[in-house]
């Protein structure tokens, strides 16, 4: 069973940047995709995007362009750097290893979850 530890959130300006990681222990990513959801108050949880073992990543629309996922499985750390952050962004943020190679959008496919990480976005 893997272990997942998010860390980086915190409270940010609107247009600022923040820098989320998502480090695993127990076991490694493997080849299986890693992803990152958000939820905010009173909201289901919702994909924000994911990552394939050799880099290859898909985005939900709200966040395209503005974040970027990236995967070190040397350190068994994910990385999701998100940049133009918008009050809207304010959410707990977690990370999660899937349970297939390809990348996915759905809750259901990821088995592993960490405990999240608070962003906050002031405007």
């Amino acid at each position: 069973q893997v272990q997942l530890v998010e860390s980086g959130g915190g409270l940010v300006q609107a247009g600022g940047s923040l820098r989320l990681s998502c480090a695993a222990s127990g076991r490694t990513f493997g080849a299986v995709a890693t992803a990152w959801f958000r939820q905010a108050p009173g909201k289901e949880r919702e994909f924000v995007g994911a990552i394939r073992w050799n880099g290859l990543t898909i985005y939900a629309d709200s966040v395209k362009g503005r974040f970027s996922i990236s995967r070190d499985n040397a350190k068994n750390t994910m990385y999701l750097q998100m940049n133009s952050l918008k009050p809207e962004d304010t959410a707990v943020y977690y990370c999660a290893v899937g349970q297939y190679i390809r990348p996915t959008l759905g809750v259901r496919d990821y088995g592993s979850w960490g405990q999240g990480t608070q962003v906050t976005v002031s405007s």
